[in-house]
């Protein structure tokens, strides 16, 4: 099975425009935002991908939830916000080209909400929008090989950008609609799972917070997908919303000006056991300049960070 899509102008403008954000973001050598802000968006991650599920609980019920605090309100709602914290926890563990791993993804969202969490369906189902049936799954009993067919697809897809392949699996998963209950929370986790294997900063880039802004226009995009039989209408809702969440993390992230301690452990990260010239050095920190570079590297000699070897043009350098 490959998934029905084509690349468009639109789509590769908007790749590249999420390409530039990314760039500009790692400029600030930001490896991560700092923890509140990790915390904030994660709050605001989840409140946003239930809420779109029907949860009424607010960001600051959500916080409490976080903190291990009492909250007042539904307990299944409670119990969703519990779960899915637990869900997006477990991020960095999960396989993304893995059926297991996602069923086990799923077996976390939706424990003690449905009988059935971890599993996929064993009955026909249709997604109604009042009476009328909107889109109608493919029998449950495709559903293993279907899905089989699609991790298949994501794994063997090379030349696809990972931008691209996100949304795609998004959205098939989304058609083929595999568990009875929680496709579409699991739909927008497993995309930000696969986002954050492409780039670690998307682990908490609120792109389930953009979601639930445009939530009308993310049904419709589903809905356009579907009668067209081609995934591109949510393709490109889904590049839009990527780009908008990582615009808004850029606008949060207030960096601090960089100590030459600073420079240093980002360095170490970049060149680990490998010897480096000031030359590689500035090649990492552009901004600065020839002196600048020579006094860190000075430093971090002094301070025993850095073992150096030659002198003047010929010096190279290692962590120790």
């Amino acid at each position: 099975m490959e998934p029905p899509f084509t690349l468009n102008p639109k789509m590769l403008r908007l790749c590249t425009e999420i390409a530039r954000s990314l760039g500009r973001l790692e400029g600030l050598h930001v490896a991560k935002p700092e923890p509140k802000l990790r915390k904030s968006n994660r709050v605001r991650t989840i409140q946003a991908s239930l809420a779109i599920e029907g949860n009424t609980l607010a960001l600051d019920q959500v916080t409490a939830i976080l903190e291990g605090k009492r909250v007042i309100g539904p307990q299944r709602e409670i119990l969703e916000v519990q779960n899915a914290i637990k869900a997006y926890d477990q991020i960095q563990s999960y396989n993304p080209h893995s059926a297991k791993s996602l069923k086990e993804a799923h077996g976390t969202l939706m424990r003690d909400l449905v009988e059935d969490a971890g599993k996929w369906r064993t009955k026909n189902v249709g997604i109604f929008q009042g009476a009328k049936v909107a889109h109608a799954a493919p029998q449950a009993k495709r559903v293993p090989d279907l899905m089989d067919q699609l991790f298949a697809f994501l794994k063997a897809e090379k030349d696809t950008h990972a931008l691209i392949l996100s949304a795609v699996f998004h959205y098939e998963l989304e058609f083929i609609h595999p568990f009875s209950d929680g496709n579409g929370r699991i739909g927008r986790l497993w995309q930000t799972t696969l986002l954050t294997k492409f780039h670690p900063l998307f682990e908490f880039t609120p792109l389930e917070s953009v979601i639930r802004n445009r939530q009308e226009a993310y049904y419709k995009a589903l809905g356009l997908s579907d009668k067209a039989a081609i995934a591109d209408p949510f393709i490109e809702f889904s590049l839009e919303t990527i780009f908008e969440a990582l615009e808004d993390l850029g606008a949060a992230i207030r960096p601090e000006p960089l100590t030459a301690e600073d420079r240093l452990e980002i360095a170490r990260e970049q060149f680990r056991e490998r010897s480096f010239s000031r030359k590689d050095y500035l090649a990492i920190f552009k901004a600065i300049s020839t002196a600048t570079a020579s006094r860190d590297l000075a430093h971090g000699v002094q301070e025993k960070i850095l073992e150096k070897t030659g002198e003047k043009a010929l010096a190279s350098y290692r962590f120790k």
